[in-house]
């Protein structure tokens, strides 16, 4: 019967975040985050993608809790259903973007380089210099340390003096435009 009652109270949990009940979320989380650690950590070998799978799938299960039906499954079993797929459609994505093939013309001569001298390394005639190009420059810039550098979203938000969630969106905008221009 021990299994039973976290269950029940993850579902009572979920119901109250289709309610709009912030501190339930609160309540999953301190029940389920480092579990969902660890799932993510299963499918992404990064950590750092991992650990943005997981805020990712909280923020869907706040927004999509009016979708749990108790009839039709466990509030657990729901939830893992939403980090799981996450997780694999960032999978899939990162297997299928990827900018960096255009990126071994870079030659960097040291970390202190910046990114337009990068940039110009890149052949006149390369697509991912004309696409980077049609960046807006700061962000051009985002993406181009991320991959040349390997600063993380936090190292960028902080160079760049904007929130993490800013940087993220930035990224992300970033690559779907790249990825559209080379597509």
């Amino acid at each position: 019967m021990g299994a039973a009652a976290p269950s029940l109270d993850l579902e009572k949990a979920l119901l109250a975040c289709a309610r709009g009940e912030k501190e339930a979320l609160n309540r999953i989380y301190t029940s389920e985050a480092a579990r969902m650690l660890g799932v993510a950590r299963r499918f992404l070998p990064r950590a750092e993608i991992a650990e943005e799978v997981v805020h990712d799938a909280f923020v869907r299960i706040w927004q999509k809790a009016r979708d749990f039906d108790p009839a039709r499954g466990s509030a657990r079993t729901w939830i893992y259903t939403v980090l799981r797929n996450h997780a694999l459609n960032t999978l899939r994505n990162e297997r299928r973007v990827d900018p960096t093939e255009d990126f071994e013309a870079f030659g960097f001569v040291s970390e202190e380089e910046g990114p337009e001298a990068a940039v110009m390394r890149l052949s006149e005639a390369s697509r991912l210099r004309r696409c980077l190009g049609g960046l807006e420059p700061m962000r051009r810039d985002v993406i181009v340390l991320a991959y040349t550098q390997g600063l993380t979203h936090g190292e960028l938000a902080g160079r760049f003096g904007v929130p993490l969630g800013t940087m993220k969106s930035w990224i992300r905008r970033s690559l779907t435009a790249l990825k559209d221009c080379m597509s």
